[in-house]
């Protein structure tokens, strides 16, 4: 669903056939930074855990030359992009996933913000923090709930004690340097709680969930309860 909505932010901000340079910060396996790849982009995947980063190598070995050499995975922190690279580097930004596991987001997206060329997109995936209270809710954990009401933390499927954002305080932050929030979207509205045993049982089925997810994540008030939200800012 991500990979959907950040194909139409690219193609509304970018003219067919650019090669984009993407940096992928906390790119895990790979996935996302192999398909934009694929697509023809340069893209620099920083990574800071050694095994999520071994995992990206083993990925790109398998693919063809002409990928690999479109593909450059390198250990790093996101919060110290100003070591690696020059202002204005790349043409989109990608942090999906990472946020949570830092106490803030402010100094990550400053130096995301910092290493994004003028007209540039800012892609982040974050959890919900005005949704947290859906999960433990709707599973009957009426004590996790309710403290979900009043702290950003929670704990995830890892058992990690990680931290959601909201919407207003993420908007507040990418107006303050310089990528003021473009469009959004939420993920995960119908499916949060959803395991391998609820997969749709038919291509028809699945056709439709992806459609409902898709309308919902787009539409109010349903993407404000989604477990994750999909931020997309725009450099000025």
């Amino acid at each position: 669903m991500v990979a959907r909505q950040l194909d139409e932010q690219i193609a509304s901000r970018f003219p067919v056939g650019q090669r984009l340079r993407v940096l992928d910060v906390g790119p895990g396996q790979g996935t996302q930074a192999l398909r934009l790849a694929r697509a023809g982009h340069q893209v620099t995947g920083l990574e800071s855990d050694p095994e999520m980063l071994e995992a990206a190598r083993t990925a790109l070995a398998s693919e063809p030359a002409g990928i690999q050499e479109r593909v450059r995975l390198m250990a790093g922190d996101g919060r110290e992009t100003g070591v690696h690279f020059v202002p204005g580097s790349f043409d989109v930004v990608l942090c999906h996933g990472v946020l949570m596991y830092l106490p803030q987001s402010d100094p990550m997206l400053a130096g995301l913000a910092r290493v994004l060329a003028p007209g540039g997109l800012l892609s982040l995936v974050v959890r919900n923090a005005d949704a947290l209270a859906m999960r433990p809710g709707l599973s009957g954990d009426w004590a996790t709930a309710l403290a979900a009401f009043d702290s950003p933390d929670y704990t995830n499927r890892l058992g990690l004690r990680v931290r959601a954002d909201r919407l207003d305080a993420l908007t507040a932050t990418l107006a303050g340097i310089g990528v003021p929030l473009h469009t959004w979207y939420g993920v995960r509205v119908f499916t949060d709680l959803a395991g391998d045993a609820d997969a749709p049982e038919s291509a028809e089925e699945l056709t439709q969930l992806l459609a409902a997810e898709e309308r919902a994540g787009r539409t109010d008030p349903y993407r404000g309860v989604a477990a994750l939200l999909h931020l997309c800012g725009v450099r000025g």
